[in-house]
C-alpha cells in the first residue's frame, strides 16, 4: 500500500512535469506570435513525449577528467530532492503527514544545492564550474529571504504543519494581511527555481549553458525535469501558504481543484515573466537581495513579533 501511494504521487508529478514544458513553449510561442510546437501529435500533444525518447535514447557523455561518482550522481540527487519535497504537501492529505513540513520543506531545498555544486566542480569544466558557484551564491542568499517570510507566516500560524497553514485561512487568506511578504516569497521562489529573470546560473551568453554543459541525454534530463518539477513544488508551495481553501473531509476534491487552479495560475505567471522581463546582471540580483528584500523582510518580521505583544499590552476599555 506504501509503495501504491508513492506512485501516485510520484507519475502525476512525471505527467505535470512533462506538460509543464509544452505549456512554457506554447507560451512562449503564442507571445511572440508564432504557433509553438504543433507537429508532434494534434496540437504538438506529443511533443514531451518525443522529447524524453529523444534524451533517454541518445548516447551519454562521461569526460574523461570528470570526477566520475559525483558526476553521475549530481542529477540523480537533484530529481530525487526534487520528488521528496513533495511528500509533506497537503494536496488535499499529504504522503507523509509531518508535524514540521515547513522545516523540512526548508532543508530539502537547500540540500538542491548540492546537486549543482557537485556537477559544476566534478565536470572538470571552467564554464560549469563558474555556473555552479554563481547558482550556489544565488540560492544560499535567497534562502535568507524565504526563511525570514516562512519565520512571519509561523507566527501568523503558530504551526510548522502544513494542514495547519491551510485551516487558519479558513475566513481569509494569509496573502491579505502579509501581502507584501507574498510578493517578496514569489519573486524569491523566481530566483531559488533559476528562472528567468534570474536565471544567470545559465546565463547562455556567457557561460554557454552553465552548471550542466558538460551533461548530456538522461543526465540531462534529470537536470530538466528537476528544475521543472521545483518551479510546481513551489508554486503549489506558495497556494498552501498564502492562497488555500479549508477543505472538509467530506469534499476534498473540491480542494484539489481549488489548488490545481491556484498552482497553474502561479505557474503560467511564472512563464509570463520569463517572456515579459529581460536577465537581471549578477550585482543587480545581490543587489536586489541583500540591499531591498532583507531589510524589508527583517523589519517586517520584527513587526509581525511585536504585534502580540502590543496588543497584550493594551488594557481593555471599559
Amino acid at each position: 500500500m506504501p509503495m501504491i501511494n508513492l506512485l501516485l504521487l510520484i507519475i502525476p508529478i512525471l505527467i505535470a512535469m512533462a506538460f509543464l514544458t509544452l505549456m512554457e513553449r506554447k507560451i512562449l510561442g503564442y507571445m511572440q506570435l508564432r504557433k509553438g510546437p504543433n507537429i508532434v501529435g494534434p496540437y504538438g500533444l506529443l511533443q514531451p513525449i518525443a522529447d524524453a525518447m529523444k534524451l533517454f535514447t541518445k548516447e551519454s557523455l562521461l569526460p574523461t577528467t570528470s570526477t566520475i561518482t559525483l558526476y553521475v550522481m549530481a542529477p540523480a540527487l537533484a530529481l530525487s530532492i526534487a520528488l521528496l519535497l513533495w511528500t509533506p504537501l497537503p494536496m488535499p492529505y499529504p504522503l507523509v503527514n509531518l508535524n514540521l513540513g515547513l522545516l523540512f520543506m526548508l532543508a530539502m531545498s537547500s540540500l538542491a544545492v548540492y546537486s549543482i555544486l557537485w556537477s559544476g566542480w566534478a565536470s572538470n569544466s571552467n564554464y560549469a564550474l563558474i555556473g555552479a558557484l554563481r547558482a550556489v551564491a544565488q540560492t544560499i542568499s535567497y534562502e535568507v529571504t524565504l526563511a525570514i517570510i516562512l519565520l512571519s507566516v509561523l507566527l501568523m500560524s503558530g504551526s510548522f504543519n502544513l494542514h495547519s497553514l491551510i485551516t487558519t485561512q479558513e475566513h481569509s487568506w494569509l496573502l491579505l494581511p502579509s501581502w507584501p511578504l507574498a510578493m517578496m516569497w514569489f519573486i524569491s521562489t523566481l530566483a531559488e527555481t533559476n528562472r528567468a529573470p534570474f536565471d544567470l546560473t545559465e546565463g547562455e551568453s556567457e557561460l554557454v549553458s552553465g552548471f550542466n554543459i558538460e551533461y548530456a541525454a538522461g543526465s540531462f534530463a534529470l537536470f530538466f525535469m528537476a528544475e521543472y518539477m521545483n518551479i510546481i513544488m513551489m508554486n503549489a508551495l506558495t497556494t498552501t501558504i498564502f492562497l488555500a481553501t479549508p477543505h472538509t473531509p467530506t469534499m476534498p476534491e473540491l480542494y484539489s481543484i481549488h489548488f490545481m487552479t491556484k498552482t497553474l495560475m502561479l505557474t503560467a505567471l511564472f512563464l509570463w515573466i520569463r517572456t515579459a522581463y529581460p536577465r537581471l546582471r549578477y550585482d543587480q540580483l545581490m543587489h536586489l537581495l541583500w540591499k531591498k528584500f532583507l531589510p524589508l523582510t527583517l523589519a517586517l518580521c520584527m513587526w509581525y513579533i511585536s504585534m502580540p505583544t502590543l496588543t497584550a499590552s493594551i488594557p481593555p476599555q471599559t
